[in-house]
C-alpha cells in the first residue's frame, strides 16, 4: 500500500455539502427554537395575566380594609364587612390533615409496591392506584357527604372524644357534638384525594434507586424497613419532596369535595370537629351570588390569596428540591 492510499484511509474524503441545505436547515432551526419559545412565553403571560386581573379586581377590597383583610376574622356579606383569616385558616388546616394522613400512607403504599409486592399483584395494584387519581372530585365529595360524614358521626368522633376529650390541650380539638361535616372530615377526604398523587409519584422514584444498593445493604443483614429508611429515601429525597408538594397543591387547590364535607360555616372554632370554610369553597358558594361591589373584590381577594399561597408553596418545594439535590451532590 503506497503513501496516497494511507493517507485515504486516515482522512476521509470532503464531503459534499451544499451550502443551500446547510442554509435550509439553519431556518428550520430558527423557527423551531422561536415557536417554543413562544409556548414557553405563552405560560409565563398567562400566568401575568391570572396575578394582573386578580389583583386588578381585588384592589378595591384591599383599599376598603387594607392588609387587615388577610387576618380579619369576619365575613358578613350584609354588612359588606369581609376578612380572609376564616377561609386561609380552613384551607391550611385540612391541607395540613391531608398531608399528615396521605403521606404516611403513601409512603407505606410505595414501599409496598416496590419492596413487599409479589410479581404478580404490583402492577393491577398500582394500576389501580393510579385509577384513583382520575376519580372526578365531586364523587369524593358525594361520598363524603352522603356515606363517609355520617359513619364519621357514629363512629369515629364518639370514639376520639372518649380518647381525647379528657387531655389539656387536645382536648378542645375534639370537643363539640359530632355532625359529620367538619375541618377534620375535609381533611381525611383530601387525604383519600392526595394519597394516589403522592404514591404514584414515590413509587416511581423508589423504582429508579439501582437494585445493587438495595442488595449490598440486604447483604449485610440489613431488613427491609432499613433499606427504606437508610438506602431508598435519601437516595430518592428529591423526587419524594416533588410528591408530597404536589399533594399539597392538590389539597390547597380542592374545590368541590371540600365545600361538600367541611360545612360551610363562616367561622374559626378550635375544634376540628366544627364546621368551617376553605377559600376554595368560598368562592364556589358565593362567587354566582355575588353583588358587584365589596363582596365581589372580596372573593377575588381570597382568589388571589389562595393563588400566592399556591406560588409560596411551588417557590419552597423547588428550594427544598434544590437544597436536597445539592446535599446529595455533597
Amino acid at each position: 500500500m503506497n503513501t496516497l492510499e494511507m493517507s485515504e484511509l486516515v482522512v476521509p474524503r470532503r464531503l459534499d455539502v451544499h451550502l443551500p441545505q446547510v442554509e435550509v436547515f439553519k431556518r428550520q432551526d430558527r423557527v423551531f427554537h422561536r415557536v417554543t419559545l413562544l409556548f414557553a412565553l405563552l405560560v409565563l403571560a398567562a400566568l401575568a395575566g391570572i396575578l394582573v386581573s386578580l389583583a386588578i379586581e381585588a384592589a378595591p377590597a384591599f383599599q376598603a380594609f387594607g392588609p387587615a383583610f388577610l387576618w380579619r376574622d369576619v365575613w358578613s356579606v350584609p354588612d359588606d364587612d369581609f376578612g380572609a383569616l376564616i377561609a386561609i385558616y380552613g384551607t391550611v388546616s385540612t391541607s395540613i390533615i391531608a398531608l399528615l394522613i396521605g403521606v404516611p400512607v403513601s409512603f407505606g403504599i410505595a414501599l409496598f409496591l416496590t419492596e413487599s409486592c409479589p410479581v404478580w399483584l404490583r402492577r393491577p395494584l398500582g394500576t389501580a392506584i393510579e385509577l384513583l387519581a382520575g376519580v372526578p372530585s365531586i364523587i369524593y365529595g358525594i361520598w363524603g357527604l352522603f356515606i363517609f360524614a355520617p359513619l364519621f358521626a357514629r363512629t369515629a368522633q364518639p370514639w376520639l372524644q372518649s380518647l381525647f376529650g379528657g387531655l389539656p390541650l387536645i382536648g378542645s380539638w375534639v370537643a363539640g357534638p359530632p355532625i359529620g361535616v367538619s375541618i377534620l372530615a375535609a381533611g381525611i377526604v383530601l387525604a383519600l384525594m392526595v394519597i394516589p398523587f403522592v404514591a404514584s409519584v414515590m413509587r416511581d422514584v423508589f423504582e429508579t434507586v439501582p437494585p445493587v444498593l438495595k442488595e449490598s445493604a440486604y447483604a449485610v443483614g440489613c431488613t427491609t424497613w432499613e433499606v427504606a429508611w437508610n438506602i431508598v429515601l435519601p437516595y430518592t429525597r428529591v423526587g419524594v419532596i416533588g410528591g408530597i408538594m404536589l399533594g399539597l397543591g392538590r389539597a390547597l387547590g380542592e374545590t368541590m369535595a371540600v365545600t361538600f364535607v367541611i360545612g360551610n360555616a363562616n367561622r374559626i372554632a378550635g375544634s376540628l370537629f366544627s364546621p368551617g370554610n376553605s377559600i376554595a369553597s368560598v368562592l364556589a358558594n358565593e362567587f354566582g351570588e355575588a353583588d358587584p361591589g365589596l363582596h365581589t373584590s372580596s372573593l377575588f381577594a381570597l382568589g388571589l390569596v389562595l393563588f400566592l399561597i399556591t406560588l409560596l408553596v411551588l417557590v419552597l418545594s423547588r428550594w427544598l428540591v434544590l437544597r436536597a439535590g445539592a446535599r446529595q451532590g455533597k
